[in-house]
C-alpha cells in the first residue's frame, strides 16, 4: 500500500496528515475550516483516497493559511506515497458535472508543479469561506506535489456546485493518474527515466 505521514507546524498552522492512495474513501478531516472538510471529504469519497488529517490554523486571522497549508501538506503527502512513481499511468483528466456546473480537471505527475486555473466562482464567500481559496488550494497542492493541474470551467453559475465539481473532478483525475499501470511492469512512465 503506498502511504504517507506528514507533520508541518509553522507559527500559523499545525498539520498532521496520513495519507493512502489505496483507500476507500475514508475521511477524517478537521481544518478548523468548515467549506474545507467538506470538499477534502469529496476528495476522498471520489478518489477513494484514505485521508485522516488535523489542522490546527490561526483562524481568528482568517482561513488562508489553513487552506493553502493543507493544499501544501496534501501535495507532499501525494508526492511521498508515490515515491519515485514507477509503474503509474502518469495522466489523469475528467470533466465532471455538478448540477448546471461542468469542471475539467486534467493533470499529469509530472514532476514540475504548476496549476493553470481557468474558473470564474461569481461570488466572494460561500457561507463564510473566501472564494479565491479554491485556487490558493489547489496551486499549493500541484507545487508540492510536482504536478501539472489544469482546472478549467466550461459552465456554471452557482459557487458551490462549481467549487465541488473542481474537487471531484480533481480527485477523480488524480485517482486515475496515481493507479498502477498492469502494462508497465514497474517502469518510470517517462522517456528520460525520471519524473523527480
Amino acid at each position: 500500500m503506498r502511504t504517507a505521514n506528514i507533520e508541518r507546524k509553522t507559527s500559523e498552522t499545525n498539520i498532521t496528515c496520513t495519507l493512502r492512495l489505496e483507500g476507500t474513501g475514508k475521511a477524517e478531516i478537521a481544518t478548523g475550516v468548515g467549506f474545507l472538510d467538506h470538499m477534502l471529504q469529496l476528495f476522498c469519497k471520489h478518489g477513494r483516497f484514505d485521508v485522516s488529517l488535523t489542522c490546527q490554523g490561526d483562524v481568528q486571522v482568517d482561513d488562508h493559511h489553513s487552506v493553502e497549508d493543507v493544499g501544501i501538506v496534501l501535495g507532499r503527502a501525494t508526492a511521498a506515497a508515490l515515491g519515485d512513481c514507477a509503474g503509474i499511468f502518469r495522466y489523469g483528466s475528467m470533466l465532471l458535472p455538478m448540477d448546471e456546473a461542468l469542471v475539467l480537471a486534467s493533470l499529469d505527475v509530472s514532476g514540475r508543479g504548476g496549476l493553470y486555473f481557468e474558473v470564474d466562482l461569481p461570488t466572494e464567500k460561500i457561507g463564510t469561506f473566501d472564494t479565491e481559496l479554491v485556487k490558493e488550494f489547489f496551486a499549493a497542492y500541484a507545487r508540492e506535489a510536482g504536478m501539472t493541474l489544469h482546472v478549467r470551467q466550461l459552465a456554471g453559475g452557482n459557487s458551490h456546485h462549481i467549487a465541488e465539481a473542481a474537487f471531484k473532478g480533481f480527485a477523480r483525475a488524480l485517482a486515475t493518474a496515481v493507479k498502477i499501470d498492469p502494462r508497465a511492469d514497474g517502469q518510470i512512465p517517462s522517456s528520460k527515466g525520471t519524473l523527480v
